[in-house]
């Protein structure tokens, strides 16, 4: 049985349980400079380099993918957000590339398959692309609208690079998340396409939105169904929204993605709204409740946490929704369905 089928057959079971975050649960560790830098031989500061770790203290993403499934996560996403060209070239660490992917989807593959071992329940590893702190849509310079940092095939390159050293380590799927830039998404989609040429198999693609305002929009501008029809032939696994906003503030745009999407939907949001202090005081039972909530109404059919969860969280998530019947897939009318920063259906 493929990978896809296999979660497929998964989630028409239960609600299945995604992780929670990483960057928070590091920060736990009070680790200085020296122990992102190891002995790599950097010359640049790697303090906040979490990606790092996978290379230079691999024990702790080890340890926090072993926390979330205790918890009982199904699926880790390897710690690799900026394991990419682009953002590692911020710490002088852009030719470690293929080293930190491979290591972080080793890592995280040890781990679930070890989980699987004891129970024989299936443990799923994605493999996590973060954005990139560029954009394709939009300029960084207010005085030039035309100019763009990268171009589509630069990006589409780096994340062929990410993507196939992470396929290599033992990624299940590519999850590419946080989505501000649609355009980055679709380079993102072209890179994984591009290896399964290569590779002569399939990559299952998870793909998740992020929102920039209540309104329901991206950073380049689409709502959640534009952003819907402007993906949906890549055919994703999953389809959703993470970061952004707690669940309180994703629910109406979480239902609405469960409508029209003809497939999976993985939701995870933010322990809450930050407070003054930028920390996250959402306790694990609040956001348990409103996403018990999500599953009781047949939206979703995979959960997990972003920004300030924790273990704690993704085992109250886990608890709350055990009993829960998943979301059934719907059969959209068939119809021609364009995008640009709002959604167009053409009419027969």
């Amino acid at each position: 049985m493929s990978v896809r089928q296999q979660f497929i057959d998964q989630a028409a079971q239960r609600v299945l349980i995604t992780d929670g975050a990483f960057g928070t649960e590091i920060q736990n560790w009070k680790l200085s400079e020296a122990d992102y830098a190891g002995d790599l031989g950097l010359t640049h500061d790697q303090k906040g380099n979490n990606d790092i770790l996978a290379l230079s203290k691999p024990d702790v993403p080890e340890s926090i993918h072993r926390a979330y499934f205790e918890a009982g996560a199904d699926i880790a996403e390897t710690n690799t957000f900026s394991a990419n060209r682009i953002s590692q070239a911020d710490y002088g660490a852009e030719h470690l590339v293929r080293d930190i992917n491979l290591a972080s989807a080793r890592l995280a593959r040890q781990v679930a398959d070890e989980f699987a071992a004891k129970d024989g329940r299936p443990r799923f590893v994605a493999g996590a692309i973060g954005p990139t702190n560029k954009t394709l849509s939009l300029s960084p310079d207010v005085e030039d609208p035309g100019f763009r940092e990268i171009d589509f095939d630069y990006l589409v390159d780096v994340y062929h690079e990410q993507a196939a050293a992470l396929v290599e380590g033992g990624a299940d799927f590519i999850l590419i998340e946080t989505v501000f830039d649609t355009l980055n998404c679709k380079a993102g989609i072209m890179a994984v396409r591009k290896l399964e040429r290569e590779l002569g198999r399939d990559v299952p693609i998870m793909l998740s939105m992020t929102l920039t305002d209540l309104s329901g929009r991206n950073l380049s501008g689409h709502t959640v169904e534009a952003f819907w029809h402007a993906v949906r032939h890549a055919k994703p696994l999953t389809v959703g929204l993470n970061c952004s906003f707690g669940a309180e503030q994703l629910r109406p745009h979480i239902q609405l993605l469960s409508r029209i999407a003809d497939t999976l939907i993985m939701a995870y949001p933010n322990a809450g709204l930050p407070n003054e202090l930028g920390e996250y005081d959402e306790a694990p039972e609040t956001t348990a409740g409103m996403l018990k909530a999500w599953a009781e109404n047949g939206t979703v059919n995979v959960l997990g946490g972003c920004c300030g969860s924790t273990p704690a969280h993704i085992a109250a998530i886990a608890q709350a929704v055990a009993h829960s019947t998943p979301r059934a897939i719907p059969t959209p009318e068939v119809a021609t369905r364009l995008a640009g920063l709002e959604p167009f259906t053409m009419a027969a």
